[in-house]
């Protein structure tokens, strides 16, 4: 499946082993993400690239969200144009959600999307 020209996968096709980057903002990481992904604001991505390339699996698919899929179809389009193995996740953390998926706080309870 494709949004436009980015590769996207519906949030049944990803599984725990995935690697998960979150680009949603600060406000919203907070209230609530996926536990296990690496959170890097979209605002800040260009700048801290660097941290996704050290902590992503060298040969393995790097699984985009935000909140329902606009922002990570950006950073999806980025990454694939840096080379990198890249899928934004279609319709994000509310779908990720609405699929009983578990959204957590960084103290480990239950959270919310926002």
């Amino acid at each position: 499946m494709h949004f436009g020209s980015v590769p996207t996968v519906d949030v049944d096709a990803v599984t725990p082993a995935d690697f998960l980057l979150d680009v949603r903002e600060n406000d919203e990481w907070e209230a609530g993400h996926a536990e296990g992904a690496l959170h890097i604001p979209m605002s800040d991505f260009v700048a801290r690239y660097g941290e996704l390339t050290e902590k992503a699996p060298e040969d393995g698919k790097v699984y985009v969200l935000c909140r329902v899929g606009g922002r990570s179809a950006q950073v999806t389009q980025y990454l694939v144009q840096q080379g990198v193995d890249a899928v934004n996740v279609a319709g994000g953390m509310q779908a990720w959600e609405a699929a009983g998926r578990p959204v957590v706080t960084d103290q480990g309870g239950p959270g919310a999307v926002i």
